[in-house]
């Protein structure tokens, strides 16, 4: 209780509510338009939270993810072009709805389970994240290597779509992890330039993979029609009543969400997706779902904005990202002089209880945004696609440039934009590389001082209980998955709902 009191003083200052207020009204924005999304929009603001006090910056990066996630859901109910993966199953039923003329009752439900969602996922952060950092503070190094690990292999597993290609991406995050000086030697690797001693500029090859990525696609798609929003009525005229059947719905879909966020490399987009299948399972007419079942919005939105307060728990908690945009808070987080980890707890503690804060408080500010300005997000939804591109090129190649003050980090985002455009092109996703390119130094570093521990008996990775277990389980979590692929039955290509 002392500890969330010192993050609710945080707010006794007005640049952490400027920040909570702008972080939400960015997110907003970022999350309503199709194609960006809570990975982009944080990649962009990092360059420009540089001069800001950490907690301010923090908060305004927290706030803007838990906006834009829910964001996505307003082109999905709108124009059926989910803003974020995440909203995709929201679009199965709410863009029904609005064919249906409820466009409005279908924004209400999902901005009120959003809101929920983040609130009962907060207590349950609140709640666990400071029992999982005592944990952490008791594990080795053969732990921590096999904890990291095990992330990863949850990372490549649960990729949407080839497990195999979720592999090849991370390996390559895990072979860009190696670039620079040698931790124990000196000596550089991979390193053309003495401008690669300090390894690959984090902030720069986001933005390159998330943004300059997608400025290529918006450029491709430019000549295709673009869907316009529809007239948005009866937002505020929804029944209490019409909530009494969602209930179990949004509770059950926010412990679910929760649950799946904390796992390593699940993130909102899995807890959506797996949270729609379980209510459309359990439902006693699931012939409605993809036909514009209220239950589906309601399922989607509570769980992919609960799972935003699960990913912070392995994120502040072990410094292991439980999604690509957490890893990229941890991007952040260094960036201004700290470490995710159980030590954050005790040496800034202002830190992680002032996000716990901001969670709660996020929530009213969120409703009251999404519900008062649902019409103004829905025009976002009908900007063109070359101003769209144009802008995000401009703040992405600005923000790299002021990483450094020099063109090095630029001709990184631009490499690594041409990098991410092809990867979409071949189907390679994207979030593996970002999670291994944060995690390569973990798990190399805690590798090497085990070893060195147990005088070169690589054995001391099975013979501790704990991480031979995690080791055992990720190699299930990856073998499992790619066995499927090459030895499962072949299934004819099936749609889902909507």
């Amino acid at each position: 209780m002392e500890n969330l009191l010192l993050g609710l003083s945080s707010f006794g200052a007005a640049p952490v509510w400027f920040g909570l207020l702008g972080g939400a009204l960015i997110g907003y924005f970022i999350g309503a338009i199709p194609g960006l999304g809570p990975s982009l929009g944080i990649a962009l603001l990092i360059p420009f939270t540089y001069g800001m006090d950490p907690v301010v910056a923090i908060v305004t990066l927290v706030a803007l993810y838990v906006a834009a996630e829910y964001g996505g859901a307003i082109s999905a109910v709108l124009i059926n072009s989910p803003g974020t993966v995440s909203a995709v199953p929201t679009s199965w039923d709410g863009y029904p709805m609005t064919l249906q003329g409820k466009a409005g009752m279908a924004l209400n439900i999902s901005i009120m389970a959003s809101g929920i969602g983040i609130l009962l996922s907060a207590v349950l952060l609140a709640l666990t994240a400071v029992p999982l950092a005592e944990l952490a503070l008791i594990l080795g190094p053969a732990e921590y290597f096999a904890l990291a690990l095990l992330g990863l292999t949850f990372t490549a597993g649960l990729s949407q779509g080839s497990a195999l290609k979720g592999a090849v991406a991370m390996g390559l995050g895990l072979a860009l992890a190696t670039v620079g000086l040698d931790g124990q030697s000196g000596l550089p690797r991979f390193a053309p330039s003495y401008q690669f001693f300090e390894g690959l500029p984090l902030v720069p090859v986001l933005l390159g993979l998330y943004a300059i990525s997608e400025v290529f696609v918006l450029v491709e798609k430019r000549a295709e029609p673009q869907r316009q929003a529809t007239e948005i009525r009866g937002l505020l005229a929804v029944p209490l009543k019409s909530y009494d059947a969602l209930k179990g719905t949004i509770l059950r879909s926010s412990l679910l969400g929760y649950v799946i966020g904390v796992l390593p490399g699940a993130g909102p987009a899995i807890a959506s997706f797996i949270s729609y299948a379980v209510a459309r399972r359990l439902s006693p007419s699931p012939e409605r779902f993809g036909e514009g079942a209220p239950e589906g919005v309601a399922a989607s939105e509570a769980a992919n904005n609960a799972a935003v307060s699960g990913v912070m728990a392995p994120t502040l908690a072990l410094g292991i990202p439980g999604s690509a945009t957490s890893a990229i808070l941890i991007g952040a987080l260094t960036i201004h002089g700290l470490q995710p980890g159980p030590l954050l707890f005790s040496q800034s503690p202002e830190i992680p209880y002032t996000i716990f804060v901001s969670l709660f408080l996020g929530v009213p500010v969120m409703v009251l945004f999404g519900l008062f300005g649902a019409r103004l997000w829905a025009r976002l939804a009908n900007v063109p696609r070359p101003i769209v591109a144009a802008g995000v090129a401009v703040i992405c190649l600005a923000g790299s440039y002021a990483t450094k003050s020099s063109m090095f980090p630029v001709y990184v985002t631009l490499a690594f934009g041409v990098i991410g455009y092809l990867f979409r092109k071949t189907g390679i996703p994207l979030a593996p590389i970002v999670l291994a390119l944060v995690l390569g130094e973990m798990i190399e570093t805690n590798f090497r001082r085990a070893v060195v521990i147990s005088g070169g008996d690589y054995w001391i990775f099975l013979q501790n209980p704990v991480s031979a277990v995690l080791l055992a389980i990720a190699a299930a979590a990856f073998l499992v998955p790619a066995a499927k692929a090459l030895f499962g039955p072949r299934k004819a290509n099936g749609h889902a709902p909507g």
